[in-house]
């Protein structure tokens, strides 16, 4: 748990009970009549805590009860989640700051839900342990591995921009997490940005060694979404997910190796290396506000400008009603 930007345990409980009422509502304007699905789709990526939530299976139980059934089903990367989401694969699912802005420049109808705090050291640039390079700026002209539309490739543009280099000053080689990992094994590529669980596990079994994490350089939130015809007609189900994912935090936030023991089998690592990665979650769900989704207007902004996605959007537009984005000063 990152204690420097994680609100006090008292603060957000109650941002939480007031927040997820308000949300609620929001979701519920303009809804038809509420209904019960039989089935609800959940999208997971090997971190989170979505991952604990699947692993708990408090959820599932809640849900049985109501004559619905969960089906989990894992991505390798948030782009592929709202991939799913997109085409209706999937409801509801949780990835970083940079896959729903490139699914919504790509059409897709999504709603934000809720966000977890900060987590700026769950994600960094990491290179070889016998790599020369030393910093940042050193990377001009080498090539980066990451997984294009993830929260890592605006880790990489902010990080060079503070280095004082270009976004075209290094060579970008888009990889998903698996394949990413075999070109930085083989030296294919001279660095990889890269997040929590794979980030601690190159750490823990290669030595790989950061240059600079996303503190002092992002945010790094998780955020939580759902496909917007699906949220405005079964609000109660969502409302029923967000009541989970609060009290799994309260209880993972005091329960560190509770949640490395429950998180290594089902993401296939030892407990050491998700201890690791689980330190560096932020707990403490909290409703989308105005201020964070001015931080993602900023972020599509970059992307625009850049011509990472193809054309300007608003974040507004994917927001529950009544959530208006905060203006810049």
């Amino acid at each position: 748990m990152n204690s420097n930007h994680a609100p006090s345990r008292r603060r957000w409980l109650h941002l939480v009970t007031a927040g997820l009422a308000a949300l609620g509502a929001t979701l519920s304007l303009g809804a038809h009549a509420q209904t019960a699905p039989k089935e609800l789709r959940i999208g997971f990526q090997k971190y989170g805590t979505l991952t604990i939530l699947k692993a708990k299976g408090d959820l599932d139980k809640r849900l049985a009860a109501q004559g619905i059934t969960v089906k989990w089903t894992e991505f390798p990367a948030g782009p592929q989640l709202l991939e799913g989401l997109n085409v209706g694969s999937i409801d509801f699912g949780t990835v970083g700051e940079a896959p729903p802005i490139f699914a919504q420049a790509a059409g897709a109808d999504l709603v934000y839900v809720a966000n977890q705090p900060p987590a700026p050291g769950g994600e960094a640039i990491i290179v070889p342990k016998d790599s020369g390079l030393k910093n940042v700026a050193e990377l001009k002209g080498k090539k980066v591995a990451l997984n294009k539309g993830s929260n890592v490739h605006f880790l990489l543009v902010k990080a060079l921009e503070k280095a004082g280099l270009k976004y075209g000053d290094v060579q970008v080689v888009f990889l998903p997490p698996a394949d990413a990992r075999a070109a930085f094994e083989r030296g294919s590529v001279d660095a990889w940005v890269i997040w929590d669980p794979f980030l601690a596990a190159a750490e823990k079994q290669l030595g790989a060694r950061q240059l600079a994490d996303g503190k002092g350089i992002v945010a790094n939130h998780q955020f939580y979404l759902a496909a917007r015809p699906y949220a405005e007609k079964h609000p109660q189900v969502i409302q029923a997910i967000i009541d989970e994912l609060a009290k799994l935090d309260r209880w993972a936030a005091t329960n560190p190796k509770a949640v490395a023991e429950l998180l290594a089998p089902q993401i296939g690592l030892d407990p050491s290396i998700t201890e690791v990665a689980a330190g560096r979650f932020a707990y403490g769900i909290v409703p989308i506000s105005a201020q964070v989704a001015a931080e993602q207007q900023k972020i599509a902004d970059v992307f625009h400008e850049l011509k990472l996605i193809p054309k300007a959007i608003r974040v507004s537009d994917a927001l529950p009603r009544g959530v208006a984005v905060a203006k810049s000063n």
